[in-house]
């Protein structure tokens, strides 16, 4: 029996098993049937000049459902999307797993070998891009040893001529499919994947039941309700858009798409739309403090923005307060469908010294209602004190987990080892139950948002012929939080710029992944010959301001 359950009185069980009128599977796709029947004419979706109501809403993700079945797919099968934050992306949220498949977010920042991989590890048969990436697509689809249908994303129908599928033409030429469950709530709704710390990305299988009860407790935390006005300039495709594609749905809120971020859009659409929750890594919060006066609106309502990944520094925080945000700190992984975790912020704090408010502020903070424990546990397992200073792993357990790593058993297993799911993260707990992140075991980097493998970059570098020996630290960025710095060891009588390692690795990666600073010298190591990053890191913390 688990730690922590109980047994049932026998008694009450008798002749009471579950049955379908008292035991329905959760999923999130009864968000957007209830939304569309309370709520019919209610501005569900904004883009520009177009607004879908959440009848024309759902009566779209119906459409696409269908499509998606008359063009093949299988039940358990997934489809992929390419595309940055468009309605097409959001209704494949719901029209995907409508139609029993499971859907695959994919990084419009990933190169096409990169969504090739992604395609053939998903076995993918339908992909979904958008305008913008339409021969990126393309270029992937060939890379893939089977055929793979495509469908173009366009605002406007007749956009797929010339025998290319437009996705307006996809959807008007298929019946609504009906409004239905998966059988088992286990299912899988979605498969995101994450670089982690290896050069091939991981697949994190997420399921229904984990999706429903995930975007409940993230609008609880996060406070959404039938009057939000939810700005996306976070990624949809970013772990499913921390549930938040799902979760301003099932409050009734109202959806506002943004292509591309940009400061003087972003203020332009708060003060349109009368915006009142956004989530974004820091470097949007920093994008917001530094934008020119010209392009600041002032807003007309107070804005609820969350943010993830690093800590935001107490400038951040305090700039953002000068404008009129609220800053909420959420962290999670992709294994936990994105924040999990926030700072609930107590009445208390409020008359704390600058400093020490600040501080409170930027921890982690404690689990969501429906992810069930948070600890920090030692090298044998043990749950640390909380005392924020013994230091361990942050492992958590509860109903907003994954199902595991797509065909990576292995990893599946060390990940739940012991009962808990490991996050790699190290950190404390405070007195009070806040934990707060004080590393990242597995040297990721996070930069604007994006994990960045240090090993994935380092395999590039070790290619070019000077380069004797390579390693990827975190350097601290104001604008991207973080960015990668690579030291660099070269071979004895050769020679190497740092624009020209730098070039090198851009002919090779996505260049969010490509290193900002390259540091030549010798690297730190131990007496076993073992590389010292930490030192390398307090090393990257120390070079002077780009």
């Amino acid at each position: 029996m688990p730690e922590g359950t109980s047994a049932r009185p026998g008694i009450f069980e008798q002749d009471l098993a579950t049955n379908p009128v008292n035991h329905i599977t959760l999923s999130p796709l009864s968000f957007l049937k209830r939304s569309s029947r309370v709520w019919p004419g209610k501005i569900a979706v904004i883009e520009g000049d177009r607004r879908f109501t959440y009848a024309e809403f759902a009566l779209r993700c119906r459409r696409l459902a269908g499509a998606l079945l008359k063009a093949g797919l299988r039940p358990g099968a997934a489809a992929a999307v390419l595309a940055p934050n468009v309605p097409a992306l959001l209704e494949a949220h719901y029209g995907v797993p409508l139609a029993g498949g499971v859907l695959a977010p994919i990084n419009v920042l990933l190169d096409p070998a990169g969504i090739a991989f992604i395609l053939e590890h998903s076995e993918c048969r339908i992909l979904l891009a958008d305008r913008e990436h339409v021969e990126k697509a393309r270029a992937a689809i060939d890379r893939v040893g089977r055929a793979v249908t495509l469908v173009e994303i366009h605002e406007t129908p007749g956009a797929g001529a010339g025998g290319r599928i437009g996705y307006e033409e996809f959807l008007a030429a298929s019946d609504p499919h009906p409004w239905c469950l998966p059988a088992d709530e286990w299912q899988a709704i979605s498969i995101n994947y994450t670089s982690g710390t290896t050069g091939n990305p991981k697949g994190v299988v997420c399921h229904h039941r984990g999706a429903y009860l995930g975007s409940l407790g993230n609008a609880l935390a996060f406070n959404l309700r039938p009057e939000t006005v939810f700005l996306w300039t976070l990624p949809m495709f970013h772990c499913n858009g921390w549930t938040n594609t799902w979760a301003v749905t099932a409050a009734g809120g109202t959806h506002v798409c943004l292509r591309k971020v940009e400061p003087g859009a972003v203020f332009t659409l708060i003060a349109q739309h009368r915006v009142t929750h956004m989530c974004g890594a820091p470097i949007v919060l920093g994008m917001i403090i530094n934008a020119p006066a010209a392009l600041r609106r002032p807003l007309p309502v107070p804005v609820l923005i969350m943010t993830g990944g690093a800590a935001p520094p107490s400038t951040v925080i305090k700039g953002m307060e000068a404008l009129g945000f609220s800053v909420v700190h959420g962290y999670g992984l992709t294994e936990t469908y994105g924040p999990s975790v926030y700072c609930q912020w107590q009445d208390a704090w409020d008359d704390l010294p600058e400093a020490e408010r600040l501080a409170r502020h930027a921890r982690q903070g404690v689990s969501t209602l429906t992810m069930e424990d948070l600890a920090v546990v030692g090298a044998s397992g043990e749950e640390l004190p909380a005392d924020a200073v013994s230091m361990g792993e942050i492992v958590t357990r509860g109903n907003v987990l994954m199902k595991g790593y797509l065909k990576n058993p292995a990893a599946t297993r060390a990940a739940f080892a012991g009962g808990w799911f490991h996050t790699g993260d190290l950190g404390v707990m405070h007195p009070d139950g806040y934990i707060e992140v004080k590393d990242r075991a597995k040297d990721i980097v996070i930069s604007g948002g994006e994990n960045i493998a240090s090993i994935e970059v380092e395999e590039v570098l070790y290619r070019h012929p000077s380069v004797l020996a390579a390693a990827v630290v975190a350097r601290p960025d104001e604008k991207w939080g973080e960015t990668p710095c690579a030291f660099v060891t070269l071979k004895e009588a050769a020679a190497a710029t740092e624009d020209e390692l730098i070039a090198f690795c851009r002919e090779r990666l996505p260049h969010f992944k490509v290193p900002k600073t390259i540091v030549f010298g010798d690297l730190p190591r131990t007496a076993t010959g073992k590389l010292q990053k930490h030192v390398l890191r307090e090393r990257a913390k120390a070079l002077p301001s780009p």
